[in-house]
């Protein structure tokens, strides 16, 4: 299988140049795109929390996702070493247009994939050291940590109150609260409590 990826920051931008390029690059390679993943989404979003992530969880060995270039699968070049370190563990194949890398199952790949995975792990280390650093030094100043007691979401506040509209639409057609979720970037969990408190409320 073949899937070409999109990604764009804002509604404010265009697909439409990354799809071009993408289908430009099939028709020149003789490749035929057999899924379209598109969304409009940060960079910055952890990519298991996109549709990035449900596309890395179904893609198989010898499977190739197609992008215009590297950043638009991540903002970091963490998370982005990250991705390519899990897609060539699943032997599956990363070419990026813009850049010309065709990541995949030869020798250099895979030396790649080790150094890419070496570098993700000791930047996560580096990630969890500073933050305990952080957390201990706040401590240490008698600052206390979290929400204060009793803290409470206000409707405003909460991350699906933009969405509101969307959601009443979706469940009135009857779609089910997973994929309403899923649409929107959230939780079932997230979801199933903004709709017990707001949507819902008890009499």
């Amino acid at each position: 299988m073949i899937y070409g990826y999109i990604r764009v920051s804002s509604d404010k931008q265009t697909v439409e140049n990354q799809r071009f390029e993408i289908e430009e690059f099939c028709r020149v390679n003789n490749l035929i795109i057999n899924g379209w993943i598109e969304e409009t989404i940060s960079g910055a979003k952890e990519y298991n929390k996109r549709r990035l992530g449900l596309l890395l969880r179904k893609t198989r060995a010898g499977d190739t996702i197609v992008c215009s270039e590297l950043s638009r699968l991540g903002r970091s070049l963490f998370m982005i070493m990250e991705i390519l370190s899990l897609c060539m563990r699943k032997e599956c194949r990363v070419w990026t247009i813009k850049e010309g890398y065709r990541l995949g199952d030869d020798i250099q790949s895979k030396v790649l994939a080790f150094a890419f995975g070496l570098s993700a792990e000791i930047e996560r280390k580096l990630i969890s050291q500073r933050t305990k650093e952080a957390l201990a030094r706040v401590r240490a100043e008698g600052k206390k940590l979290g929400r204060p007691f009793g803290y409470r979401y206000t409707r405003r506040q909460h991350r699906c109150y933009e969405k509101e509209a969307l959601i009443r639409r979706m469940m009135a057609q009857g779609v089910s609260q997973r994929r309403i979720a899923m649409t929107i970037h959230v939780s079932r969990n997230t979801l199933r409590i903004y709709c017990a408190k707001f949507m819902w409320p008890k009499e």
